[in-house]
């Protein structure tokens, strides 16, 4: 069975910093790409950044370029999302995701999807 757990969401001011971490279990990870979205209600969800299995080259969407940085352990089956310089424009639901295709940029080409954590940024 496939996990996909996010972790490290949480509350933090304008301007600070959260890493959030996704483990991934049931998979063989270094065959996915992976990616990490982001949805608010009533809104679409969105992507954020990707990253293929041998981490090159990656994708960040451009209202977070120069502050978040998608990075992957193949070795310990997680990916990461550091996210600094955080606005409340960044307040979501972050959810990671798996994807068999390396140049994913819909969320219909992911197949495994984690639960999803809450970061609230707030000013």
């Amino acid at each position: 069975q496939v996990q996909l757990v996010e972790s490290g969401g949480g509350l933090v001011q304008v301007g600070g910093s959260l890493r959030l971490s996704c483990a991934a279990s049931g998979l063989t990870f270094s065959s996915y790409a992976m990616g990490w979205f982001r949805q608010v209600p009533g809104k679409e969800r969105e992507l954020v950044a990707t990253i293929t299995w041998n981490s090159e080259p990656t994708y960040s969407a451009e209202s977070v370029k120069g502050r978040f940085t998608i990075s992957r352990d193949n070795a310990k089956s997680t990916v990461y999302l550091q996210m600094n310089s955080l606005k409340p424009e960044d307040t979501a639901v972050y959810y990671c995701a798996a994807s068999e295709f390396s140049a994913a940029r819909s969320a219909r080409q992911y197949l495994y999807w984690g639960q999803g954590t809450q970061v609230t940024v707030s000013s």
